[in-house]
C-alpha cells in the first residue's frame, strides 16, 4: 500500500483544511487535494490524501472509511495509479 489515499463521497463544502485537519488524527498529513471540473470549478466529490508513512495511511482508511462526515459517508482507500491508457481529447476528427 502506498502513503496515497482516495477519499470518495465527499460533500461539495469540505475543505482541504478541514480534510487535513480530520486525517491528522491518524498521523502526519503531507497534502490534500480535491480536484475540480476545468470547465465549471466545481469541486469534483473526491479528494487525494497522502500521509508520512504507510502505517499512517493505513491507520486513516482503517479509522475514516465509511465514517461520515458533512452527511455523507466516505470511502478511503489507498489511491491507485493511473492507467496509462487513451486520453480522452476534444479534437474531432472526421
Amino acid at each position: 500500500m502506498n502513503t496515497k489515499l482516495f477519499v470518495g463521497n465527499l460533500s461539495f463544502k469540505v475543505t482541504e483544511s478541514e480534510l487535513e485537519e480530520l486525517f491528522s488524527q491518524a498521523g502526519a498529513v503531507v497534502s490534500v487535494a480535491i480536484p475540480t471540473d476545468r470547465e465549471t470549478g466545481r469541486k469534483r466529490g473526491f479528494a487525494f490524501v497522502e500521509m508520512q508513512t504507510q502505517a499512517e495511511a493505513e491507520a486513516a482508511v482503517k479509522q475514516f472509511n465509511g465514517q461520515t462526515i458533512d452527511g455523507r459517508q466516505i470511502a478511503v482507500n489507498p489511491s491507485q495509479p493511473k492507467e496509462g491508457g487513451a486520453r480522452r481529447s476534444n479534437n474531432k476528427r472526421y
